[in-house]
C-alpha cells in the first residue's frame, strides 16, 4: 500500500482483509476537497513545494541536535526568549514551543513541541464506575433533562455509598442554542464549550431573586419528568428566559472577568457565533456575507453594537464551568471526545479554512455494518491543521480536559487516520487519509499531563496494525466491550477501560429479553438475530446463567463475569444498573426511533434506593 504526499491511501482492506482501490474520481475529490490541484499523479512534485518540517517532537529520549554553524532563537511557550547553538536544552518545559533561525525573525520557523512520551496515569489507579447520560439520569428536582447538579449528585452517591471511582458521561458539548435543539452529543456545535441545557438554574448566583417567575418555570420543568422522553425544545424555552432575567441582575464578577480572560479568542469567537446565529440562523455559511468569517469587519461591528448579548453567552459558560467544577469534586469525571462537529456549528466557523468540505467522515464495511458506516461530520484537512500549529486540536484537548478525570476519545483510530466519504458517494467508495500521528499524540500526552487526567482511546471496529501497542506505549489505556471479546474477562488487557456494552448496542436486558430485536424491526432496521443469539449465549456461559435466568440475574451474572477482568477501570452502564431493555442510541436511523432521547425510567432518588446498583458495585470493586 503507498500513500501519496497529501497522506491518501491507495487502497483499503475491509474486515474479510479483502483490498479494495481507490479510484481517480474519489482521489480527485478528496484532494479538491483538500483544496489541491487535482492532478492524475498524485506524487506530482509540481504540487507542493519542498520545506523543512513545521513541527518538531522531542521526547524524553529524542536527539535534541541541531543544524551545525547556525544560532537559533527559541521561544518558550511562556514567552521566554533564548539563544541555542548544536543542540536544544535537556530542561526545556513541556510544551509548545517555536525555534527560528536566529537571523530570520519574521520566518515562522518550526513548531516544537516537548512532551513526556506517554500520557498521565497513576500506578494506583484500579477503580470502577458508571458509564451515564447525563441527560438521561433525573432526579426529581431536574427540569425534564438531567442536569449538571444531578451529575453531582450521582457522583457523590456512587462514591461515598458505593466506593465508585469515576463516572464516564455523554459529551457535554454545545449544540447550537437555537430550537430545535440536536438531540446527538456526538454532532456538536462546539467541542470548546459546554451545553446550557445542563444547568441547574435554581444553582446560578442570583436565581432566587426572580421569584414566582422562577418557582413557575421550576414546576413546569418537574412536570416534564413525567415523560419518558426528554423534549429539549421545551427544556430551553423554560431555561433560557430565566438565564436571560438573571443576567440583567448581574453586575460583575472578578471571578467572570478572569475566566474570560483566560479564554480569550476562543470563548469571545464562541459567544460571537451564538449572537450571530440568534440573528441569521445556525448556519453561518447562509449569513449575509460580511458575517461568515469571524475576523471580517462587519463582524468586528456586530460585537461593538451587540457587546452585551455576546458578553451573556461567555457568563453562560461561565455558570456551566463553575457546575461542572463542583460535579467534577465529587468524583472523578471521564468526559468523551466527539470524532466530529457540526459544518455549520461555532468551531466550523472559526476554522473554516481547515475543513475539507465535501468530505464525510466514517468507517468501511465491517461485521457489524455492511454497508459501512457516514457518519456525517466534515474532517479537519491534515497539512492545513499542521501548518496552524494544531490550534483547533490543542484548544479541544484542552477544553475537553478541564475539571476532568480522564478523557476518552472517540474513534481514537482517527488520531492515525480517518475515512473520508466524498459527498454523494457510497462508503465503500472512501479512502484513508492519514495524518502525522506522532505530533498528534504528543499533544495529548502534554495536555494529559497538564490536566493530571488519564486517557482512554476508544478503539472498537476496525484497527490497524500497530495502532494498539503505540497508545498502549503512550499509556493510553484500550477500550474493550465483554460483548465483542473473544476470550475471557481474565484474559482482558490491564492497560484499559473494559465494561459489557455502550450506547450504540444492545443493554444486557434488551438481549437477553429480545427487547433490543423487537426494537430494532420496529425502527425500520435489520437485528442480526442469529449474532444476538450467539452473543446471549455468550452471556450465559460466562455468567454460569441458566438460559430462563431472570433479566436482573443475567444483568449481575455479566457483571460478575467482569468483574474479573484485570482492567484499570471497569464501567457498568446506568442503563444496566436498573435493567433497561431500550438502548440510548439505535445507529442507522435518526427518526424512527428516539436517539438520545430516552430518561432512565427512575429518578435518582430511586436508584440509590435501588438493591442492583449496589450488587453491581460489589463485584466491580476490586478493592474487596
Amino acid at each position: 500500500m503507498a500513500t501519496d504526499r497529501w497522506g491518501i491511501d491507495d487502497r483499503y482492506h475491509d474486515i474479510d482483509g479483502v483490498a479494495h482501490d481507490i479510484t481517480l474520481l474519489t482521489r480527485t475529490a478528496i484532494r479538491a476537497a483538500m483544496g489541491v490541484a487535482p492532478t492524475v499523479d498524485a506524487d506530482d512534485a509540481d504540487d507542493k513545494p519542498e520545506a523543512p518540517p513545521a513541527v518538531r517532537v522531542v521526547g524524553p529520549h529524542d536527539s535534541r541536535a541541531l543544524g551545525p554553524d547556525a544560532v537559533y532563537a527559541l521561544t518558550l511557550e511562556d514567552g521566554t526568549a533564548l539563544t541555542v547553538r548544536d543542540h536544544l536544552p535537556h530542561d526545556l518545559p513541556f510544551g509548545y514551543h517555536r525555534l527560528r533561525l536566529y537571523d530570520r525573525p519574521a520566518d515562522d520557523g518550526t513548531l516544537l513541541i516537548v512532551t513526556p512520551g506517554r500520557c498521565h496515569l497513576p500506578d494506583d489507579l484500579r477503580t470502577w464506575g458508571w458509564a451515564a447520560q447525563v441527560y438521561a439520569a433525573r432526579s426529581r428536582d431536574s427540569w425534564g433533562i438531567g442536569d449538571l447538579a444531578d451529575l453531582r449528585r450521582l457522583g457523590r452517591w456512587s462514591k461515598q455509598s458505593l466506593g465508585a471511582g469515576v463516572i464516564m458521561v455523554n459529551p457535554l458539548c454545545a449544540p447550537v442554542s437555537l430550537p430545535p435543539i440536536e438531540p446527538s452529543p456526538y454532532y456538536p456545535s462546539s467541542r470548546r464549550y459546554r451545553n446550557p441545557l445542563f444547568l441547574r438554574i435554581e444553582e446560578i448566583p442570583g436565581a432566587a431573586a426572580l421569584g414566582p417567575a422562577l418557582t413557575a418555570a421550576a414546576n413546569a420543568g418537574h412536570a416534564l419528568n413525567s415523560r419518558r422522553r426528554i423534549d429539549r425544545d421545551a427544556v430551553f424555552a423554560l431555561k433560557a428566559p430565566l438565564l436571560e432575567a438573571i443576567y440583567n441582575q448581574f453586575q460583575g464578577d472578578p471571578g467572570f472577568d478572569r475566566y474570560w480572560k483566560d479564554e480569550g479568542t476562543a470563548l469571545t469567537q464562541f459567544a460571537t457565533y451564538a449572537a450571530l446565529a440568534e440573528k441569521h440562523g445556525r448556519d453561518w455559511r447562509r449569513w449575509p456575507e460580511g458575517l461568515r468569517r469571524p475576523e471580517a469587519a462587519d463582524v468586528g461591528r456586530f460585537v461593538t453594537v451587540e457587546a452585551r448579548r455576546v458578553r451573556f453567552f461567555a457568563w453562560v459558560q461561565w455558570q456551566i464551568d463553575q457546575q461542572l467544577a463542583a460535579a467534577s469534586r465529587e468524583i472523578a469525571v471521564i468526559h468523551d471526545l466527539p470524532i466530529g462537529l457540526d459544518v455549520a456549528g461555532a468551531d466550523a466557523w472559526c476554522w473554516q479554512d481547515l475543513l475539507a468540505t465535501g468530505i464525510s467522515v466514517g468507517a468501511p464495511p465491517d461485521a457489524f455494518n455492511a454497508a459501512g458506516q457516514d457518519w456525517g461530520l466534515t474532517p479537519f484537512i491534515p497539512h492545513r491543521l499542521r501548518a496552524q500549529g494544531y490550534r483547533p486540536f490543542i484548544e479541544t484537548i484542552r477544553a475537553m480536559l478541564r475539571h476532568a478525570g480522564g478523557l476518552r476519545i472517540d474513534h481514537v483510530m482517527g488520531l492515525f487516520r480517518l475515512f473520508w466519504i466524498p459527498h454523494g458517494r457510497s462508503t465503500a467508495a472512501g479512502a484513508y487519509v492519514r495524518t502525522q500521528a506522532d505530533e498528534l499524540l504528543a499533544i495529548v500526552d502534554v495536555e494529559s499531563h497538564r490536566a493530571g487526567a488519564f486517557i482512554i482511546g476508544e478503539d472498537l471496529g476496525t484497527v490497524e496494525a500497530g495502532v494498539r501497542e503505540t497508545l498502549a506505549a503512550h499509556r493510553m489505556l484500550s477500550y474493550r466491550l465483554l460483548y465483542f471479546e473473544p476470550g475471557l474477562p481474565a484474559q482482558l488487557p490491564e492497560l484499559a477501560l473494559s465494561s459489557v456494552t455502550t450506547h450504540d448496542l444492545a443493554t444486557v436486558a434488551g438481549l437477553w429479553s429480545g427487547r433490543d430485536v423487537s426494537d430494532s424491526q420496529a425502527a425500520g432496521l435489520a437485528p442480526n438475530e442469529l449474532g444476538m443469539r450467539a452473543l446471549k449465549e455468550k452471556l450465559t456461559a460466562l455468567g454460569d446463567l441458566s438460559p430462563t435466568a431472570s433479566v436482573t440475574e443475567a444483568i449481575e451474572g455479566t457483571y460478575r463475569a467482569l468483574g474479573a477482568a484485570p482492567s484499570r477501570v471497569l464501567l457498568a452502564t446506568l442503563d444496566d444498573a436498573i435493567a433497561v431493555a431500550e438502548r440510548p442510541n439505535m445507529p442507522g436511523t435518526t427518526t424512527t426511533w428516539p436517539n438520545w432521547s430516552l430518561a432512565l425510567p427512575q429518578t435518582l432518588e430511586e436508584i440509590e434506593a435501588a438493591a442492583l446498583p449496589a450488587r453491581l458495585g460489589a463485584v466491580l470493586d476490586r478493592r474487596r
